[in-house]
């Protein structure tokens, strides 16, 4: 009898243990999700219009750039957009503090672009 509640009181400690690590996942994750919008929303500010729409797809977010106008307008809309950028967030970093070279990150699969490619190329632009 002992041994069957202590089974039960361990396998809730294991859903609270379990639903507790998903709240704290979920957490980091929106937190890093939103560094990474304001981080290219940042870049993109900075930038020279591209000439044209970019959306990038890391992990789970999506940062939509459209740079037809004057300036660079950041958004998380999931438009179509003119060259679409898709990697995780580890290769962003990777990239971002130059231990991945950008062509390798392509060659190697860890970044797909689909659609402009030249456009994909002033990418550099807003990751300096």
């Amino acid at each position: 009898m002992v041994l069957a509640f202590s089974s039960l009181m361990m396998a809730e400690a294991v859903k609270i243990s379990s639903a507790e690590f998903f709240n704290v996942f979920l957490k980091k994750n929106k937190k890093m999700s939103n560094e990474i919008f304001t981080q290219l929303q940042n870049k993109a500010n900075e930038a020279e219009a591209i000439g044209g729409t970019l959306k990038f797809v890391i992990d789970d977010v999506t940062v939509f750039v459209d740079g037809t106008g004057n300036t660079n307008v950041v958004s998380q809309e999931d438009n179509e957009a003119d060259c679409t950028i898709s990697t995780s967030a580890s290769t962003l970093m990777e990239l971002q503090s130059g231990d991945l070279n950008p062509m390798m990150a392509v060659m190697g699969g860890k970044v797909k672009i689909a659609g402009d490619m030249g456009l994909a190329m002033k990418v550099q632009s807003l990751m300096s």
